[in-house]
């Protein structure tokens, strides 16, 4: 109609179109200032019914879906999580924990930081777990229950790195990242305490666990009852494999389960060589992998050590060897298990020697595999997706490394993934268990949104009775 003005009309729907393409809700205001201004009484009318009309297709258009609004969570965690505040801070965290680096169980000045720390936040917590373990918590006190965690031990190295905050003590180092995974973890519960602590709908847990490097630290948490209530728990690694602004991980068997084994060869007397025993022993055991073992299950044997006599001209009463066995399957693993030990002792008896074996040298603790459970790592995949981008989602090989994790993941449904770190622009990071290890702190945030976001999202998508998968919701523009 020519009362109507088309071409007033196709301009204040445009000009509609582009608030709603970059606002998610419209200020009356400003729709006043967009309402055309009538000529006439008729024009007036349907002008009017028209802009009405828009008005409404705003107001509902406009309101974010259920999925719209999830899909946010990560990009502003990660947001919050790069403000320079918060930074500084999990820099500082993870550099006073790199100066003074302490063995597993022996984490008592790290537990102490801890503490110190969520007192300063006002978290409430448990203390001790396992020795200098830790558990805080966030959130109504009921369930849901999704657990995050971080171990604190570092290794027996010598740091050869020189720097301003190298390690003060002799002989120990943080060289897997355990600084690191304990500031993006107090990060995440600084993020969530000052910003969402009353608007939680179930309770976070922040697991800071001793021991992950042999001790089993972990198996000692849930011996504790510290994941008897959680429904899901979620835990990080930094990596120097990937590039820093992507995630890896993948679902199902992910890491190793990893065995120790130690065997003592003795011959009785007349001079009977324990040394040829051993070294029969020695022989005998590469056979395991390369003659029993599937070749699409893949399985290591590895003897590391071998200690015997100390003289040219005098044969020993005894000799020692000890290693290391891995498989990704429970049924792979205590069959290579067994087969160790029936090597050991009837390789023995061949050279007419006596053999004892001991799978738990040195209380050296036997890990199992460590499993993702599919549909956490599905969830994982989600939030990771929504914050990094789909294109820096990484699929990773299952990789013969272990990690106590799988203590909490034969538990309860759990799902681990590394974090990179590596940038192309500066000189390339050394692997994990080096002196020369070194720890962009650029990941830090990534790891304390990533922990955010993986905790306030399963809460929301978990509450009691909603059972409704997403793509059911009815959403107000698909009634429109």
């Amino acid at each position: 109609s020519s009362l109507l003005d088309l071409s007033t009309t196709k301009e204040v729907v445009n000009r509609h179109c582009l608030l709603y393409s970059t606002s998610s809700r419209c200020p009356p205001s400003l729709l006043t200032s967009l309402s055309p201004q009538p000529s006439s009484p008729m024009a007036a009318t349907l002008r009017w019914r028209c802009f009405l009309l828009l008005t409404l297709f705003i107001s509902i258009s406009s309101t974010p879906t259920e999925q719209q609004t999830l899909a946010q969570i990560p990009i502003n965690f990660l947001s919050s999580a790069k403000t320079p505040e918060l930074v500084d801070y999990m820099v500082s965290i993870r550099r006073r924990i790199h100066e003074n680096p302490e063995l597993g169980y022996e984490e008592f000045e790290t537990s102490r930081l801890v503490r110190e720390e969520l007192d300063r936040l006002g978290i409430r917590y448990e203390h001790p777990f396992a020795v200098t373990g830790i558990v805080a918590s966030i959130g109504t006190g009921g369930p849901p229950f999704v657990a995050l965690r971080a171990d604190m031990d570092a290794l027996a190295l010598q740091e050869a790195v020189e720097w301003e905050h190298k390690s003060k003590v002799a002989g120990k180092m943080h060289a897997c990242g355990h600084d690191a995974h304990v500031a993006m973890l107090l990060g995440a519960a600084k993020l969530l305490q000052e910003h969402h602590s009353h608007d939680l709908q179930g309770t976070v847990l922040f697991v800071f666990q001793p021991a992950e490097e042999g001790g089993g630290g972990a198996k000692q948490m849930v011996e504790a009852g510290v994941v008897d209530s959680v429904d899901a728990i979620f835990g990080i690694h930094v990596s120097t494999s990937f590039p820093i602004g992507t995630v890896a991980s993948r679902a199902g068997p992910l890491l190793a389960g990893s065995g120790f084994f130690e065997a003592v060869i003795t011959g009785p007397h007349h001079t009977i060589d324990p040394i040829l025993a051993a070294s029969s022993i020695v022989v005998s055991l590469q056979h395991l992998v390369s003659r029993e073992a599937d070749p699409l299950d893949s399985q290591v044997v590895t003897v590391g050590k071998f200690e015997g006599g100390g003289a040219f001209n005098v044969i020993p009463d005894s000799a020692t060897i000890g290693g290391t066995f891995r498989a990704f399957s429970k049924d792979s693993f205590a069959q290579i298990k067994q087969r160790i030990e029936q090597v050991v002792t009837g390789q023995a008896k061949v050279q007419r020697c006596n053999a004892t074996i001991n799978f738990n040298p040195n209380n050296k603790q036997t890990y199992p595999a460590t499993v993702n459970d599919a549909s956490l790592h599905e969830y994982f995949l989600g939030i990771a997706g929504d914050m990094l981008g789909t294109q820096n989602l990484k699929v990773m090989e299952p990789l013969m490394g272990a990690e106590d994790f799988s203590f909490y993941a034969e538990k309860v449904p759990g799902c681990f993934f590394f974090v990179g770190m590596q940038n192309e622009t500066r000189e390339p990071l050394v692997a994990s268990h080096s002196p020369q290890y070194q720890v962009n702190e650029d990941v830090l945030p990534y790891g304390a949104a990533l922990h955010a976001s993986l905790a306030v999202r399963y809460l929301l998508e978990h509450q009691p009775g909603s059972a409704t998968p997403p793509e059911e919701v009815i959403r107000p523009h698909d009634e429109l």
